[in-house]
């Protein structure tokens, strides 16, 4: 079902630095070993961030073109973090493979290899001391949205919630009707083009699914405020569901 954007804003809830450090038990760079499309062998690479008493970790999974150094996904980061929730920002490209798709701009709409990497980076932060056990959840961009709902269908004991931004669930498939993880797919009012695919997108999938529409925003909710509520409508949807 639609739900429309509440007026609530998230201002005042950005991480400074000093704020960053008194929340966080522990931060830092990751390497990932993955196949290489390119070669044999490569790394993804991710940023770890663990506030003390974490309830859960999301893994992000980011959009065409873009990079675990999104400003828009570390914003979102943020409030997760002072909401209590892990999160890792993931590059789903090795180095080499970044190199190849800056000229074919084709592995960026490779779902399945962005959903393998999504599920490899998964299973290696299952298995740290620091993070095992934590209930998991997924966030997606853009092309991003299907590799993290592809993930919620491959691993439907362990995920327990999705969240889509101005993302391409139709871009998932038949994983759609597989995904049982509580999915809250964000889309800006003004994104009219994306909106009528997720809509598609949800009327495919058997598990709970809401639409949440952002007033006056567009694809990259670049508009005043709008951000925040991405970042708001997030923060809830995995507080409620990570936290029971």
């Amino acid at each position: 079902m639609d739900a429309g954007g509440t007026s609530r804003r998230a201002t005042g809830r950005r991480l400074s630095p000093a704020r960053r450090e008194a929340l966080t038990a522990g931060e830092g760079a990751l390497r990932i070993a993955v196949p290489d499309r390119v070669a044999r062998t490569g790394e993804i690479g991710g940023d770890l961030r663990l506030p003390r008493d974490a309830r859960g970790l999301v893994l992000f999974a980011h959009g065409s073109g873009s990079s675990r150094h999104s400003p828009r996904n570390r914003m979102v980061a943020d409030m997760l973090n002072v909401d209590g929730l892990a999160t890792l920002l993931l590059d789903l490209l090795t180095p080499a493979e970044e190199a190849l798709d800056l000229r074919t701009r084709h592995l960026r709409f490779d779902i399945p290899l962005l959903a393998e990497r999504l599920l490899i980076a998964g299973d290696a932060i299952a298995v740290r001391p620091d993070t095992a056990g934590l209930p998991v959840g997924t966030f997606g961009a853009s092309t991003g949205a299907a590799a993290a709902l592809v993930t919620a269908a491959e691993r439907p004991d362990s995920v327990r919630a999705v969240v889509s931004r101005g993302g391409r669930p139709d871009l998932a498939g038949d994983a759609l009707a597989l995904v049982r993880a509580p999915s809250l797919l964000i889309v800006g009012s003004l994104d009219r083009e994306v909106l009528g695919m997720n809509r598609d997108a949800a009327a495919r999938m058997s598990g709970e699914v809401e639409i949440a529409i952002v007033p006056g925003a567009t694809h990259l909710f670049e508009e005043p405020g709008t951000l925040d509520e991405v970042a708001r409508l997030a923060s809830d949807w995995f507080t409620q569901r990570l936290s029971s």
